[in-house]
C-alpha cells in the first residue's frame, strides 16, 4: 500500500475518504482555515486512506472545535477517537472541556478517561429504569400538563444520570413512556399552545435546543441518509479483506484495475444490489431489514436491486414460497430490477467448478458427513485432498452424469484446513441430490452449496454491494478466496446486525414447527412476526419500513429490539391515517328511561374533523337502548374512577350525559344484567368520564354484531429462543376471540384490509375470515403501550 505525499493528496478527496458527505466536503474546502485544520487532523490520526464515517465526523468536530491552548495534546485525543474509545459527541465535548482546563500542561491519563467516560457502557435497561424513575417523580405534573410537558427537562434528568448514554434511545423511551401514560394526543393538546404563544412556544424551543445538543451536530447525516456509509462503485479497488493462511502467507483480496473497469463498463457505474432469500419459508420482519438495506441502497443511489431466489436446495424449496416472496416484496413497496434464480446460473457454476479443479483449488472427496465433521474438528486433511487433478475432473463429471450414488462423493474447495477460520476448512462446493428442482426441473443431480454459489452469482450479476447479516462475517474470507481463485470481479461486502425482536422467534425452523404443529393458525397468523402475519394483523408496510429505518443499519449486534418500539411506529402511522369508529366488546345494556324517539347524531371520523366537512363525520343512532362496556360500570364508585356507577353521571361520546338511576341484577344478586339511566338533553351536566357506546338502530333491533380478535405477544419471555423448552413459554392469552361485540352501523360496509381506530380500544383491521353475515376484526395494536407493564 503506497503512502501519499501530503502535498499530492487533494483536500476534497481526503475529506470524502473519511466519510464527509459531498456538500460538507465542498463547504470545508471553501474555508481555508478549516481545510488546514482538518487536513492536519487526518494526518495526525493516520487515516489518510480513509476511515469509518462516524470516526470521520468526530475528526471534523476536532478540527473545528478543539481548544487552541492545548494543541500539544491533540494527537492523544485522536488516538482515542480512531480506536473508538471516544465514540460519541458527548464524550468529545467532555474531552474539549478537559483540555481547555489543563491547557498545555501534563495530565493524568486516568483522570482524562474518567472525565470523558472512556469504557463506560450504558445499557438500554439502565436508561429505561432511569426514565421510569423520572416519570414516577414527575407523574402528577405530566398528567396535569399532558403533551405540554417540557420533554427537554425530562431528557435533561436522564442525561444528568447517564451522561454517556445514547441520547436517541433516551428520547425514544421518553416518547414511548409519554404515550403509555397519556395515550393518544388529542386536539386539545395541540390547541392550548396557540392560545398563549408567548409562553408556550418557549419551552418547545428549549426542547429543540436540548435535542440539538443531544444529537451530533455534524454526524446526524447518517440518520438522514443511512446509506451514506457505503462507497461508490468506482471506489471498489481497495483491499476488501486479508486472508491469513496457516503457512504464514496473506492473501489481500481486491479487484485489479482491469476487472473493475470491465465491471463499470457493464453497469455504467451504477449501484447493483440483490435481495437473495432462500424460498424455504415465509419472510419475517428480519427480512424487512434486509429488503430495506438492499432495495433502499439501490433506490437511494438510483441503482438496481435484483430479487434473487437462492434456490440451491431443491428439497426445501416450494413454489408456494417463491410466489409469497415475490408478492410480499411488492407489498413492502420494493420493485426488483429483475427477478433471478441461482439455478439460472447452474451451467456457469458447473463450468467454473471444473475450472476450479483445473487450477488445483478443488477436489472430489468421498468422506461421509460424520468424517468431514471429525476431520474438521481435528484440522486434518481429507485422504483424497491431494488426488490428481485429472482424477477429480473425471469423478466430478461422473457426479454430474448421475454415475455416483447420493452421499458417496462431494466436490470440496481446497482452502486451508489449519486456518483459524473454520469457514476455510475445505468447504463443500457440490453435492449429489437425485431430487427434481422446482425451477430447473430434473436436468441436474448435483447442486452447488451456498458457500460456492453465492459469491460467484454476486460476481456474475455484477453486484456492487453484497450486503448480509453479521453471522456471515466469518464467511468473508471464503467469499473472496473463491473469487480470487477464479479471477472473478469482487463485490464490496458489508455485514450489518440482524433484526431480532422481543417476545417472538425468528428461526425458520422454529416458525415452521409452530405452523406445522398447529400452535398458530398458519404462516400468516397475526401473532407471528412474519410479514404476512403482520399484514393480516393490520400493520402497514410503511410503518415496518419506518421501524427498520429508525433502528439503522449499523454493525452493532448486541441486543434485542423491544416490541413496543415497533408498536410505536405502527401507532404513529395509524393515528394519522385511519378513521375512528365505536365498538363495544363486552356489551352492558343501558335503558334510557326518559328518551322516547331515536336521534341521528354526528360522530367524528377524525379527531380534528372540520365541522364544515360532512365526510369527516358519520351518523350514529341514539335510542333508548344503548350498550356500554361492562368495565365502564361499577356498583361501588371511587375518586379515581370515571365510569358509570349508581347515582353517577358519565358522558356518552358525541351524545349526552347520562346518570345511572337503577341497576337490574341477576338472581345471584351480583351479576349486573342491565342498568337504567336518564339522559341530560341540555348537556348542563359536566361529568369527567367519557364512554364509547353503541345503540340499537331502532326499538328491538340488535346493533351490528362483529367478531373481534385480540392479539398479544406470542411468548411470555422477551427472548424465548434462548430457552431449552421454548414452546412452554407460549402465551396462552396471545389470542382472545370475542364472538359477539357490537359495532356502529357504518362499519357494515368495511372491506377486508380496512383499518380503524376503535375509540378507547385500539387499532383494528378487517380480517380475511370475514363473511357477508359477519365481519371479523383483528386488533393491530392497543392505544397505549401495555408491554412494559406486564412483559418484563
Amino acid at each position: 500500500m503506497g503512502v501519499n505525499d501530503d502535498n499530492s493528496e487533494r483536500p476534497l478527496e481526503l475529506f470524502l475518504k473519511i466519510g464527509l458527505d459531498e456538500r460538507t466536503a465542498h463547504n470545508t474546502v471553501a474555508n481555508n482555515k478549516v481545510t488546514a485544520n482538518l487536513t492536519a487532523v487526518i494526518h495526525e490520526a493516520e487515516v489518510t486512506e480513509g476511515c469509518d464515517r462516524l470516526i470521520g465526523n468526530l475528526l471534523y468536530t476536532v478540527a473545528t472545535k478543539y481548544p487552541a491552548n492545548a494543541l500539544v495534546h491533540r494527537p492523544t485525543l485522536l488516538k482515542y477517537v480512531v480506536s473508538s474509545k471516544i465514540k460519541t459527541p458527548a464524550q468529545l465535548e467532555a474531552a474539549f472541556s478537559f483540555f481547555t482546563t489543563i491547557g498545555s500542561e501534563n495530565f493524568n491519563l486516568n483522570e482524562f478517561e474518567e472525565a470523558c467516560g472512556v469504557g463506560v457502557e450504558v445499557s438500554v435497561e439502565e436508561i429505561e429504569r432511569t426514565v421510569t424513575e423520572i416519570f414516577e417523580e414527575n407523574k402528577a405534573m405530566i398528567l396535569e400538563r399532558r403533551y405540554r410537558t417540557n420533554v427537554g427537562e425530562l431528557l435533561g434528568g436522564v442525561r444528568k444520570k447517564h451522561p454517556w448514554g445514547d441520547p436517541k434511545i433516551a428520547k425514544q423511551l421518553v416518547d414511548a413512556k409519554m404515550y403509555e401514560l397519556l395515550g393518544e394526543r388529542t386536539a386539545a393538546d395541540d390547541e392550548k399552545p396557540t392560545k398563549k404563544k408567548e409562553k408556550k412556544e418557549k419551552p418547545a424551543k428549549v426542547e429543540d435546543k436540548v435535542a440539538a445538543n443531544d444529537a451530533p451536530a455534524q454526524p446526524s447525516e447518517e440518520e438522514i441518509n443511512p446509506f451514506s456509509i457505503f462507497p461508490a462503485p468506482e471506489d471498489n479497488i481497495k483491499v476488501h479483506t486479508e486472508v491469513f493462511f496457516s503457512n504464514g502467507s496473506v492473501l489481500r483480496c481486491c479487484n485489479t484495475r482491469e476487472l473493475l473497469e470491465k465491471h463499470l463498463k457493464v453497469t455504467g457505474g451504477k449501484v447493483f444490489t440483490r435481495f437473495p432469500p432462500e424460498p424455504n419459508g415465509y419472510l419475517h420482519i428480519g427480512h424487512a431489514k434486509a429488503m430495506f438495506v438492499d432495495f433502499g441502497l439501490a433506490k437511494e443511489r438510483d441503482g438496481c436491486c435484483y430479487l434473487r431466489y437462492d434456490d440451491t436446495n431443491p428439497e426445501a424449496e416450494k413454489k408456494e414460497y417463491i410466489n409469497h416472496i415475490e408478492e410480499i416484496v411488492e407489498w413492502m413497496g420494493w420493485k426488483p430490477f429483475e427477478i433471478t434464480y441461482t439455478s439460472d446460473y447452474f451451467q456457469e457454476l458447473y463450468e467454473l467448478a471444473v475450472e476450479l479443479i483445473r487450477r488445483g483449488h478443488a477436489y472430489v472427496d468421498h468422506q461421509t458427513p460424520e468424517e468431514i465433521k471429525e476431520y474438521r474438528e481435528k484440522k486434518m486433511n481429507s485422504p483424497w485432498r491431494d488426488r490428481p487433478i485429472e482424477e477429480s475432473l473425471k469423478l466430478f463429471d461422473d457426479m454430474k452424469r448421475g454415475l455416483i450414488e447420493e452421499g458417496k462423493a462431494t466436490l470440496r474447495m481446497k482452502q486451508d484446513m489449519q486456518s483459524d477460520n473454520y469457514n476455510m476448512y475445505d468447504l463443500i462446493a457440490y453435492r449429489i441430490k437425485f431430487t427434481p428442482h422446482p425451477h430447473a426441473g430434473d436436468k441436474w443431480c448435483i447442486y452447488p452449496s451456498y458457500d460456492y454459489a453465492h459469491c460467484i452469482v454476486d460476481s456474475l450479476e455484477n453486484i456492487t454491494h453484497s450486503l448480509c447479516t453479521l453471522e456471515f462475517e466469518t464467511r468473508r474470507a471464503s467469499y473472496y478466496w473463491l473469487l480470487h481463485a477464479l479471477g472473478l470481479y469482487q463485490p464490496y461486502v458489508w455485514e450489518y446486525s440482524r433484526l431480532n425482536v422481543t417476545n417472538t422467534v425468528m428461526s425458520k425452523r422454529k416458525l415452521n414447527l409452530l405452523v406445522t404443529k398447529k400452535y398458530v393458525d398458519g404462516w400468516d397468523d397475526p401473532r407471528l412476526m412474519t410479514l404476512a402475519g403482520l399484514r393480516r394483523r393490520g400493520v402497514t408496510a410503511t410503518s415496518i419500513n419506518a421501524f427498520v429505518r429508525g433502528i439503522g443499519i449499523t454493525r452493532s449486534d448486541c441486543s434485542l429490539i423491544r416490541l413496543d418500539r415497533l408498536e410505536y411506529h405502527i401507532r404513529e402511522e395509524l393515528n394519522k391515517t385511519v378513521p375512528r369508529a365505536m365498538v363495544v366488546l363486552h356489551p352492558l345494556k343501558v335503558v334510557i328511561i326518559n328518551l322516547e324517539s331515536v336521534m341521528n347524531l354526528d360522530a367524528k371520523r377524525w379527531p380534528d374533523a372540520d365541522t364544515n366537512d360532512a365526510s369527516a363525520f358519520y351518523k350514529v343512532p341514539f335510542s333508548n337502548v344503548v350498550y356500554i362496556e361492562h368495565s365502564d360500570f361499577r356498583m361501588k364508585d371511587s375518586k379515581d374512577y370515571y365510569g358509570l356507577a349508581p347515582g353517577k353521571s358519565a358522558l356518552l361520546r358525541y351524545a349526552f350525559p347520562i346518570k345511572c338511576t337503577d341497576v337490574i341484577l341477576a338472581d345471584d344478586n351480583e351479576t349486573v344484567l342491565e342498568i337504567h339511566a336518564e339522559y341530560d338533553p341540555s348537556k348542563k351536566t359536566k361529568p369527567k368520564g367519557v364512554l364509547h357506546w353503541v345503540s340499537e338502530p331502532s326499538p328491538g333491533v340488535e346493533p351490528l354484531k362483529v367478531e373481534v380478535r385480540l392479539f398479544d405477544k406470542l411468548f411470555k419471555s422477551e427472548n424465548p429462543a434462548e430457552l431449552d423448552d421454548w414452546l412452554a413459554d407460549l402465551n396462552p392469552e396471545s389470542k382472545v376471540v370475542i364472538p359477539a361485540a357490537y359495532a356502529v352501523s357504518p362499519l357494515h360496509d368495511a372491506a377486508v384490509g380496512d383499518r380503524f381506530q376503535f375509540e378507547r380500544l385500539g387499532y383494528f383491521a378487517v380480517d380475511e375470515d370475514s363473511t357477508p353475515e359477519k365481519l371479523v376484526f383483528n386488533r393491530t395494536v392497543t392505544l397505549k403501550d401495555s408491554y412494559s407493564k406486564g412483559g418484563k
